[in-house]
C-alpha cells in the first residue's frame, strides 16, 4: 500500500485501513519491518512470538481527532545470555514505549504549552482539535530536559522580580549565542557565585552597578573581567545632573528675587518623611525648592496684574495649577497619599515605638509580625516613609523675573544629548542655561565628555575625566565620580569592551511577558522551563 501523503509514517509502517466519521478519523497501520532489536541486548531477531493492537492518539487532521491503531509484534530474543526472552518491537520514530500518544502529538502539546501555558493552552488546543487538560500541558513542559551546560565565555547577568514584587530572581544570558542559559531563584551573591564556579572558562561578566553581582563575580569567577553596563552608567549620570540643575534653578530664582527686593510670601510648614537616605533627601529638597520657586513666581506675577493664562505661559505650568495655587494663598506642600494600607490600624503603636527610640524599620516589622500582624516589609517601609513626622526646612524664595526656560527633569536631556541632535530652539535654550552660572557651563562640558565616551568606548580617557571632575566644585558630579571610583575597573571595561546588558534586558522583557501570562500562580520551576525553552 502506498504511503498516505496527508499522514506521513516512518519507514516500516504502512496504512492498512482508514475510517472517517464527522469528528474522528480511525487509521489502522501495520509494522512491516522483518526484524526488530531487543531493547536490552540490542541483538536483532526475526522470530515472531505474537501480535497485538496498540491504540495511540495522533495529531488532528482537518480539525478531526485521529486515532491510530498500530498492529505491532512481539519477538523472541535469541540471545541466550539476555534476561529478556520476549520483547515488543519498538517504533522510536513514531511513539515512545508505553506512551498513549505519538511523538509529534506530544511535541505539539509542548509547543502549545511553551507559548501559552496551562489554561490558555487548553483553550487553544481545543480550537486545533486536540483534547487535553492543563495538567497534561504543564506535565509536558516540566518533562523537558535541561539544556546541556555549554561553555560560556561572555556572561550577562541581571535580576527580575517575581509576582507581587517581594522576591527577586537572577537571569543569566550567554552574550555570544544571545540565549538564556539559566534562571536562579534569588539574587544572592552566593547563589550566583556557585553557578559561575561551574564555568572555569568565563572571561567577561556584564552586570549593572549593583553590589551583589559584583561580589558574586569576584567570588565565583575571579579570572573574569567585570564589565559595567553603559545604560546604567548614563542613568546614574542623569540622576546626578538632574539634582545639579534643580539646585541651580532654585538658587537662580532666589538670587533674582533678592536683587529685585520682592518680599517672599509665607510658606506653609509641612511634615515630610524621615531622611532615610541623605542622597534621596537632597534630591527631594532640591525638587521642593524648585516647586516653591515656581509658586513664588506665580504669586509675584499675580501681584503685578498678570492674568492666570499669562502666568501659566511664563512659568511653564498648567492653568489649573496656577488657579489652585492662587486660591490657597499659601505654598501647597505635597501631601502624602491618603490610600489605606494594612499598616493603618497599627500606626498609633508604630508612632509610640518610634518616639521610644526604635528607628529601625526592619526591627519594627519583625516586632509586629511576631505579634500576628499580617504585614510585609515593603508595606511597612512605604507607609512609615509617608507617615512618620519630621520637619522640613523652609526653602528660599524664588524670583519674579523670567524663569529658566525648562524644568530640571527636562533640561537634563539637553545636557546628555549630542549637540548635533539638538534643534535650533533647543540650542537656544541650552545656551541660556549655560549662561546662568559658570558651573552650568563647566558641568555641561564634563557631561558631554562622559557621554561621548559611552558610544565611542573611549575608556582610556576615564582617568582624565575623573581628575577634572574632582578638581571642580560640583558636588553632584563629584558624588557620581566617587561611585565610579569604587568600581573603576568595571566601568573602564564597560567603556572599552563591546559588551553591554542590552541583550539581557531584552530577555528580561520576554520573561515578564511569560510571567504575566501565567497569572502569577505558577512557581519558579515552571517559569524556568518556559524561559529556557522559549523560541
Amino acid at each position: 500500500m502506498e504511503e498516505n501523503p496527508l499522514l506521513p509514517l516512518p519507514e516500516g509502517i504502512q496504512i492498512d485501513r482508514i475510517q472517517a466519521s464527522e469528528n474522528e478519523v480511525r487509521i489502522t497501520a501495520i509494522a512491516t519491518h522483518p526484524t526488530s532489536c531487543c531493547p536490552v541486548c540490542r541483538q536483532p531477531s526475526c522470530t515472531i512470538h505474537s501480535r497485538y493492537r496498540r491504540m495511540v492518539r495522533d495529531v488532528p487532521c482537518g480539525g478531526r481527532r485521529v486515532q491510530l491503531t498500530l498492529c505491532v509484534r512481539k519477538f523472541f530474543c535469541r540471545n541466550p545470555l539476555c534476561e529478556r526472552k520476549v520483547f515488543t518491537e519498538r517504533l522510536p520514530e513514531l511513539v515512545c514505549p508505553w506512551a498513549q500518544v505519538t511523538i509529534r502529538y506530544s511535541q505539539q502539546l509542548t509547543s502549545i504549552g511553551l507559548a501559552t501555558c496551562g489554561k490558555e493552552g487548553t483553550r487553544l488546543a481545543a480550537c486545533l482539535g486536540i483534547q487535553t487538560s492543563r495538567q497534561t500541558i504543564l506535565r509536558r513542559i516540566m518533562d523537558l530536559p535541561d539544556l546541556p551546560l555549554c561553555t560560556v565565555l561572555y556572561l550577562g547577568i541581571d535580576d527580575f522580580v517575581f509576582p507581587r514584587g517581594c522576591r527577586f530572581g537572577t537571569i543569566l544570558v550567554n552574550l555570544e549565542s544571545r540565549r538564556v542559559v539559566d534562571l536562579l531563584p534569588d539574587r544572592e551573591a552566593e547563589t550566583s557565585a556557585a553557578w559561575m564556579r561551574q564555568q572555569p572558562d568565563l572571561m567577561v561578566v556584564s552586570l549593572d552597578r549593583g553590589g551583589e553581582y559584583a561580589s558574586a563575580a569576584r567570588e565565583g569567577a575571579p579570572q573574569a573581567i567585570q564589565c559595567a553596563d553603559r545604560f546604567h552608567l548614563k542613568k546614574n549620570l542623569k540622576e546626578a545632573v538632574e539634582g545639579f540643575l534643580a539646585r541651580h534653578f532654585a538658587a537662580h530664582r532666589t538670587r533674582v528675587v533678592q536683587e529685585s527686593r520682592v518680599p517672599p510670601l509665607p510658606a506653609a510648614q509641612g511634615k515630610g518623611p524621615p531622611k532615610w537616605s541623605p542622597k534621596q533627601a537632597a534630591v527631594s529638597q532640591t525638587k521642593r525648592e524648585e516647586r516653591l520657586a515656581q509658586y513664588e513666581h506665580v504669586a509675584a506675577l499675580r501681584k503685578q496684574g498678570f492674568s492666570q493664562t499669562a502666568i501659566a505661559s511664563q512659568v511653564g505650568i498648567g492653568h489649573a495649577t496656577v488657579s489652585r495655587w492662587l486660591a490657597q494663598n499659601a505654598f501647597p506642600e505635597r501631601q502624602p497619599s491618603s490610600r489605606k494600607t494594612r499598616l493603618d490600624p497599627y500606626l498609633k503603636e508604630v508612632a509610640q515605638r518610634w518616639e521610644a527610640g526604635c528607628h529601625n524599620i526592619a526591627q519594627l516589622h519583625r516586632e509586629f509580625v511576631a505579634h500576628g500582624a499580617p504585614l510585609i516589609y515593603k508595606v511597612v517601609y512605604k507607609q512609615l516613609v509617608r507617615s512618620l513626622p519630621e520637619g522640613r526646612k523652609t526653602a528660599a524664595a524664588p524670583d519674579q523675573l523670567p524663569r529658566p526656560p525648562v524644568l530640571a527633569r527636562q533640561a537634563v536631556f539637553l545636557f546628555l544629548r549630542r549637540p548635533e541632535e539638538l534643534s535650533a530652539e533647543e540650542e537656544e535654550t541650552l545656551a541660556l542655561l549655560r549662561s546662568l552660572h559658570t558651573e552650568m557651563d563647566q558641568a555641561y562640558e564634563l557631561v558631554q565628555q562622559f557621554t561621548q565616551m559611552l558610544p565611542e568606548r573611549r575608556g582610556m580617557h576615564l582617568d582624565t575625566w575623573l581628575a577634572q571632575v574632582n578638581q571642580s566644585n560640583i558636588p553632584e558630579l563629584r558624588s557620581f565620580a566617587a561611585g565610579v571610583e569604587k568600581d573603576k575597573e568595571a566601568v573602564g571595561a564597560g567603556l572599552t569592551w563591546w559588551i553591554n546588558n542590552g541583550i539581557v534586558e531584552g530577555h528580561v522583557t520576554t520573561l515578564k511577558l511569560i510571567k504575566r501570562s501565567m497569572y502569577g500562580r505558577a512557581g519558579f520551576p515552571l517559569l524556568r522551563q518556559r524561559v529556557l525553552h522559549a523560541v
